[in-house]
């Protein structure tokens, strides 16, 4: 049973606190650190169209997260069952495996087992940038290894994982992330186990927001770890991608970083690259990106508790994960997936262009 601590201490913990957060950052930071994203490396599009790539400019990245209305914090989530029907293509290639299906798992409280179906909602950002150089002369195993990976965003800690000590393989309780075919890890470039720690005033609104659920079983971490295999595509699987990208030449190759275990928030995520020789111009490649993270359902469902403290009122999780929150600093997953997602697109094309 879950052991509520009495209101007047727990307003006490609250109230001692405030000074801290409003103190923590300078200023500027109490009106929402946000980095924009240089207007002239991005171009927001609706769609990404196989059309009109002669015009696409070198430094130049298209770029759609299908946020129609940014100001609803959950404008650009879609329900995980919802994208399978809407986008199949798009579901198959960036879920953990093709067959992935919301998890099923045993939970235990108090000594008593209880089956829960937890329900996702995914975000997709995709990118397309052409690169001047022939498809096949783009080494990815460069890029499939743990140095490239922490070159990627340096605010994320990154280690070797050995396939033995990933979770779902090890731990019992974690056996519905499995993948069915093989395990975790086998055959991939790098097996990695990552830590990121929240930025700006996010670790002291994750205390604030634990004070008012004292007593609870779970707290929210002040930082999000997760494992994920990294690996070049093998050419069957690759050239099936033409599908998704309609791109009209065939796949050179692909590059994807699965993230199959998340200790909060996110149940997985991908990030997935397709190379194809640009169309009557084969001397350049066409590069287009995905990322996909599949947020747990019931952490978006959190409102009523916070919007009972005013000072917390921004600290609503559908809001902070799109962005749009004052918690939002930096240019990594504090500032929001958008973001995270435009600068993880913006650096993995810089790093293309000079290699």
């Amino acid at each position: 049973m879950k052991t509520q601590l009495p209101a007047t201490r727990v307003l006490a913990q609250i109230i001692a606190l405030l000074p801290v957060l409003a103190l923590g950052v300078p200023a500027s930071a109490q009106e929402g650190m946000k980095v924009q994203v240089p207007a002239d490396r991005i171009k927001e599009v609706p769609a990404i169209e196989p059309s009109g790539l002669s015009a696409l400019k070198p430094g130049t990245i298209l770029f759609t997260d299908h946020r129609d209305n940014p100001a609803n914090p959950e404008s650009g989530l879609t329900p995980y069952l919802e994208w399978r029907k809407l986008r199949p293509a798009e579901q198959a290639a960036l879920a953990p495996y093709p067959a992935y299906a919301e998890p099923d798992y045993t939970v235990t409280l108090n000594g008593v087992s209880k089956q829960r179906h937890e329900t996702l909602k995914v975000y997709v950002a995709q990118g397309r940038f052409v690169v001047g150089k022939l498809a096949e002369s783009i080494d990815l195993s460069a890029f499939a290894n743990l140095g490239f990976v922490s070159k990627m965003d340096p605010v994320i800690k990154h280690k070797t994982l050995s396939p033995a000590e990933v979770t779902p393989t090890k731990d019992p309780a974690a056996a519905f992330a499995r993948r069915p075919d093989r395990a975790w890890c086998e055959g991939a470039a790098a097996c990695i186990e990552s830590r990121y720690d929240l930025e700006g005033k996010l670790p002291l609104g994750v205390k604030l927001a634990n004070k008012l659920e004292d007593g609870a079983s779970k707290k929210v971490a002040e930082f999000v770890s997760f494992q994920s295999e990294l690996r070049t595509l093998p050419a069957a699987e690759a050239a099936s991608l033409a599908a998704l990208t309609r791109v009209d030449t065939p796949v050179a190759g692909g590059l994807e970083q699965t993230i199959f275990w998340v200790n909060q928030i996110l149940r997985f995520g991908k990030f997935l690259a397709v190379f194809q020789p640009m169309p009557n111009d084969p001397g350049k490649t066409v590069v287009t990106t995905y990322m996909a993270l599949a947020i747990k359902a019931d952490v978006l469902d959190r409102k009523q508790e916070y919007a009972r403290v005013p000072v917390l009122k921004n600290l609503l999780p559908a809001q902070v994960l799109m962005g749009n929150s004052s918690f939002n600093t930096g240019t990594s997953i504090s500032a929001g997936l958008p973001t995270y997602a435009r600068n993880r697109m913006i650096a993995f094309a810089d790093a293309l262009a000079k290699n």
